[in-house]
């Protein structure tokens, strides 16, 4: 849902953080495409990104570059 957030966390690695889409909008071409944020703290050290994601051909979110 827009505005939850989502935590994860790799036991095998110790890196962890959370993920929050905002809501999907439809893009000229009729690309569906969401900004999200996201958190990861790696060896005790967190980071905070903002993206945005596109919805592929074939159903799969892929990152904007």
């Amino acid at each position: 849902q827009p505005g939850q957030t989502l935590p994860w966390n790799n036991p095998e690695s110790g890196n962890s953080g959370s993920f929050t889409p905002a809501a999907p909008y439809q893009t000229a071409e009729g690309t569906y495409c969401r900004e999200f944020t996201q958190t990861v703290t790696v060896g005790g050290k967190k980071q905070e990104a903002y993206g945005t994601a596109c919805r592929g051909p074939d159903g799969a979110w892929q990152i904007q570059q």
